[in-house]
């Protein structure tokens, strides 16, 4: 744990404000669930929860058979990271957090389909240069939790089929349903 120098105290409804900073930094944004643990020594930490990542199974199942399906590697992403891989290393990508474009996309409640007059592909993944050539949020009850995306080839730019808008659609409709379960 690294100490930030920064002290705040309890009000008197027992709330503690989080510096904008550290916010900021750690991508914490106004409604984002918090989950609370506490140590034995007296320590409260803070953790982001992310619902999709508590299904990071149920998400790599439906990357797999994505990935079989469509014939291209598969990512599913929470709010912040990368919840699954299927068809790539995921040593590689798996815990990376998404690029500033992927955030926006789903901030956006965006869909990306790669068209033939697109010069360059959606960077999904920060400090990577595989791009993504369709890309779709996961809404849960309202709110997005995350995001599907289809991989292009190493140095190839691909164009959605039919089929593959489908089954991103299919995915990231089932995601937000099984999270709402």
């Amino acid at each position: 744990m690294k100490a930030t120098g920064i002290v705040r105290r309890i009000d008197d409804l027992g709330r503690v404000v989080i510096p904008k900073e550290i916010r900021r930094t750690l991508r914490i944004r106004m409604g984002d669930p918090l989950e609370i643990y506490t140590s034995a020594d007296g320590e409260v930490i803070f953790r982001k929860y992310s619902v999709l990542g508590e299904m990071s199974e149920n998400a790599a199942q439906v990357a797999d058979i994505m990935q079989r399906l469509a014939g291209c590697a598969v990512l599913v992403f929470d709010r912040d990271h990368v919840v699954a891989v299927s068809g790539t290393q995921k040593k590689e990508y798996y815990e990376r957090r998404v690029s500033p474009e992927l955030e926006d996309l789903m901030e956006n409640r965006r869909i990306y389909g790669a068209k033939e007059s697109d010069r360059t592909h959606l960077r999904p993944v920060e400090g990577l240069p595989r791009t993504a050539f369709c890309c779709m949020p996961v809404i849960t009850a309202g709110d997005v939790t995350g995001a599907v995306a289809f991989l292009d080839p190493p140095d190839e730019m691909l164009l959605p089929t039919d089929l593959q808008r489908s089954l991103i659609s299919a995915a990231a409709q089932f995601l937000g349903k099984q999270m709402e379960a």
